[in-house]
């Protein structure tokens, strides 16, 4: 009450952690003093001690003179504890006062003796609080005859505030219920409007409402103490005494804050009519609406009273002209309202916040209570086409104009609709507002948003994407997410979400019309293709581009749109070049080998099914493919480019069978087109024998001796794949054969484990019918030995 300006929270934080840091010190500094001291030795320190704390005081070193009774303190009670122990016996660490002998507890009584003789009063009632909170060398009957002579002296303290905390304080170490009487809350508050008190407010420019509300915690903690695991009899006669006391309105405060609020809940009307009959110049009454708001946010008072008490509690709150102290009150109100009425009395209150708090724009300095507002409707509203319809909810929403909060409260709705809509969706009235608050959170990302938090709005709105669904009507569905694509654009990972729902809405379509399109569903799923064609450029990650393009080339030749999917394939082939060394993996850098290596391999798994274009030629695609393979600048160190061109050959060799082991159905591919035609089968080969020949002059760099062990690797590998996929009655691809079991093993890197597995494959093989020149193959296999 000084006036004096207040320091700021950083100064204000480093000098207490300073001294707290100083009192830390002197714990183990204190500790050390105490060993190894004679009697005299004692003495002498206590006297020292003694000066050093009149020094310190009169120096106004406050911290210092602290730690001075500290020490003193601890000398003290090991002084009495050493009393107690002997050769024989020491005490035990939670020892009870029957442990301790006669000569121990005389020297303590005599120390109560000592404090009894300091004259001002407040030092020496919170010394002997203190040292009675610790002490354990006296009987509970010591303790208790202290407590009465305790009580009285608070008696004597003037200050009302300062005796407040002091009796607190003594509950804190002697919980005893006696100790706040009803006479005591007399004294109190007759202090308190006494004039000494008045005239000392006025001097310092202190309100009664703002001088009062400091009293809180100390009575709360009283109450508390008395409350604790109380029977519901207790409140009414804390009740009964509040109104002897002409229904103090900061003891009622305290009693709905200490008690049960079940019982408080029981009897809301009771204290709807104790608060009525307040003073309203003294305590706030909006204040004690508030506190019985809390308690029945935690338990339910009489139904058939409900209503009323809403009722009664909101022409006090409407009444309120400042608006933190209305939006306060509003704040714990709203969830009762919640709680027990239908949306036309939360309509209501949501009106009358919106009519308090535009005025000046006196949202901006509640934006957290108006949080805590939304929180509370969506939790008990989580009914959205309920929540929606309440006419107030969005106009509500409009006062969040700074963009953070704004942000985190869609955010906090969007986060709520995930988790409790049930069910997919198509109500346009939620349609409507979720895009409002979907594109809010959108149009919030710019370049310095984090990752992490476009990762959770993308998450958000993905949540929403997928909740809806116009059922049969494809169409609508569509255009929702034509719409949604205009408006998430800056969100990739929406985007991508975006073409798998689109994908999946014209399998959708397929499964319907049972793979048999009509013209207008033809030309459906063909605007489904030509969405993902044209978003998936916008992508900047390159292997989603690749795996979308590949995706949606899938979905394309299912659903026989055999030129866009030509289109997609041509698109993938044509990015592979872009693809770098080095990609971002979860933020970190990493070679993009074996990413590229994955996706080749799915992809020449599609392209067996992919028929030929009409005007592009024989195997075009794959032509194609190899080309860039072939142009791609692998690491040095890499034999990636190798495994490809070996997946390669599994693809013409799957080519080159009569029927393919898998169909796209009503999609016609190559057996079908060429039917084993002698031309197609020798531009297989042709590609065969190009392909093989670039993975021979692979193997051949490999013989320098620091590349033996990947050249034994690969030559194994490609020996496996000539004999998994390859005709070994042609001359030539089984002597390539031998030659490279042979090479596996030559410089002693073979796996020879591996080797023999195998070798006992092809002996099995031979006994087949038609295989019989695996018996030949299996003679000219030898295993070296490793010695």
């Amino acid at each position: 009450f000084t006036g004096k300006a207040a320091t700021t929270g950083s100064a204000v934080s480093e000098k207490v952690r300073t001294r707290l840091e100083e009192l830390d010190d002197l714990e183990e500094g204190s500790q050390k003093e105490l060993l190894n001291l004679t009697q005299q030795d004692y003495m002498n320190r206590i006297e020292e001690l003694n000066q050093s704390l009149k020094d310190a005081w009169s120096s106004d070193q406050k911290v210092k003179a602290l730690k001075i009774v500290i020490q003193v303190r601890k000398l003290v009670y090991e002084r009495i504890q050493s009393m107690c122990v002997d050769n024989r016996v020491s005490l035990p660490d939670n020892f009870s006062p029957e442990c301790v002998n006669d000569t121990a507890k005389e020297t303590c009584l005599n120390w109560f003796f000592k404090i009894a003789s300091i004259r001002e009063l407040i030092p020496r009632f919170y010394v002997e609080a203190a040292i009675l909170k610790c002490n354990k060398f006296l009987s509970k009957t010591g303790i208790s005859e202290c407590l009465p002579r305790l009580t009285s002296m608070i008696r004597g303290i003037g200050d009302p505030l300062v005796a407040v905390y002091a009796r607190a304080y003594l509950c804190r170490v002697a919980p005893i219920k006696y100790l706040f009487t009803t006479t005591c809350f007399c004294l109190l508050f007759q202090q308190i409007h006494g004039d000494t008190v008045q005239n000392q407010l006025v001097v310092q420019c202190v309100e009664i409402p703002l001088y009062l509300t400091l009293y809180s915690p100390a009575i709360d903690w009283i109450l508390q103490c008395i409350a604790y695991r109380a029977p519901e009899i207790l409140l009414t006669e804390m009740m009964e005494r509040c109104k002897k006391l002409g229904n103090n309105a900061l003891l009622l405060n305290s009693v709905m804050s200490a008690f049960r609020a079940e019982f408080i809940a029981a009897r809301s009307m009771d204290f709807i009519g104790m608060i009525k009959e307040c003073d309203e110049s003294g305590f706030p009454k909006h204040l004690l609406f508030r506190s019985l708001g809390l308690n029945l946010a935690l338990a339910d008072p009489p139904e058939n009273d409900r209503l009323q008490i809403l009722n009664e509690a909101w022409k006090v709150i409407t009444k309120l002209k400042n608006p933190q102290d209305y939006i306060n009150c509003a704040e714990v109100w709203v969830e009762y309202t919640c709680r027990h009425f239908t949306k036309r009395e939360v309509n209501t209150v949501l009106a009358d916040v919106i009519k308090h708090m535009t005025p000046d724009r006196a949202f901006e300095d509640a934006y957290p209570q108006l949080q805590s507002i939304i929180q509370k409707v969506i939790t008990y509203i989580y009914d959205f086409s309920l929540l929606f319809s309440v006419e107030k909810f969005l106009p509500f929403l409009d006062m969040f104009q700074k963009e953070s909060v704004r942000v985190e409260v869609c955010k906090c709705i969007m986060e709520s609709f995930i988790k409790h809509q049930q069910e997919s969706t198509k109500d346009p009235v939620i349609l409507n507002a979720l895009l409002h608050i979907c594109k809010t959170m959108h149009d919030s990302v710019n370049a310095l948003t984090l990752e992490d938090e476009k990762r959770m709005l993308a998450t958000l709105i993905n949540g929403f994407i997928k909740m809806v669904s116009f059922g049969r009507d494809f169409e609508q569905q569509l255009s929702f997410y034509v719409e949604a694509r205009s408006m998430f654009c800056n969100l990739e990972p929406v985007l991508v979400q975006l073409i798998h729902s689109v994908n999946q809405l014209a399998m959708e379509t397929r499964k319907v019309m049972k793979g048999n399109h009509s013209r207008k569903t033809a030309a459906f799923v063909r605007a489904c293709v030509a969405f993902c064609f044209i978003t998936i450029p916008s992508l900047s990650s390159i292997f989603t581009r690749l795996n979308l393009y590949l995706h949606s080339g899938q979905v394309a030749l299912a659903n026989q749109c055999l030129s866009q999917a030509d289109a997609f394939f041509k698109a993938a082939v044509s990015l592979v070049p872009e693809v770098p060394k080095m990609i971002s993996v979860d933020g970190k850098m990493r070679p993009s080998d074996a990413f590229l290596l994955e996706f080749l391999c799915n992809f020449f798994s599609t392209l067996l099914v992919v028929p030929d274009h009409p005007e592009q030629g024989v195997l075009f695609l794959v032509r194609g493919l190899l080309n860039v393979i072939q142009d791609y600048t692998w690491e040095d160190n890499s034999d990636d480019k190798i495994r490809i061109y070996t997946n390669v050959l599994h693809l013409l060799s799957a080519m080159t069978q009569e029927a393919y082991i898998y169909h796209v159905d009503k999609v016609d591919s190559n057996d079908t087109l060429y039917g084993g035609d002698s031309k197609f089968l020798t531009e297989i080969n042709k590609l065969c024998e190009t392909v093989i020949a670039q993975i021979l002059d692979h193997l051949k760099t490999l013989g320098k001796e620091e590349t033996l062990k990947r050249q034994s690797q690969l030559a194994l590998y490609f020996f496996n794949t000539i004999l998994a996929h390859g005709d070994l009655r042609n001359n030539k691809l089984n002597q390539l054969s031998v030659n490279l079991w042979n090479l596996a093993q030559k410089h002693g890197f073979a796996d020879t484990k591996t080797m023999v597995k195998t070798l006992e494959y092809i002996k099995r093989r031979s006994n087949q019918p038609e295989m019989s020149h695996f018996t030949d193959l299996a003679l000219r296999l030898p295993l070296q030995s490793r010695t």
